[in-house]
């Protein structure tokens, strides 16, 4: 049985607010025609921790059974949200104190609803 953890920030605009903050300071730092560019590229290095950040259901999947023998345990969940104005699912690893560590995959979804699925759905 899964369950699925509500989170009232993602549905409050955060998320665009979130790039909306990171454009604007890099057009400060390096000027409007760089900063679209230079957002992306953070968004692309960084897209797990923005996709996890981003989340607005997290359902658990199980314990992720590391190849490698991690020194720490990790956990797998799946997790929808809206990230940049697109609603996601995405298949996260996630250890106990909740900080990701990978991302399996991600589809985008055409809206809330379709995501939603994703993460009843395992995706």
């Amino acid at each position: 049985m899964g369950m699925v953890q509500h989170i009232e920030t993602a549905f409050s605009g955060r998320n665009d607010r979130v790039v909306s903050a990171l454009v604007a300071g890099l057009e400060r730092e390096f000027g409007r025609g760089a900063a679209e560019g230079l957002a992306r590229h953070f968004l692309e290095a960084e897209e797990v921790d923005f996709r996890w950040d981003a989340r607005s259901e997290v359902r658990w999947l199980g314990a992720y059974e590391d190849p490698d023998e991690a020194e720490f345990e990790l956990d797998r969940v799946a997790i929808c949200g809206c990230l940049d104005g697109d609603w996601f699912t995405a298949i996260m690893f996630v250890d106990g104190e909740g900080n990701a560590h990978g991302m399996t995959g991600c589809r985008v979804a055409r809206d809330r609803t379709e995501a939603r699925d994703g993460v009843l759905h395992g995706y």
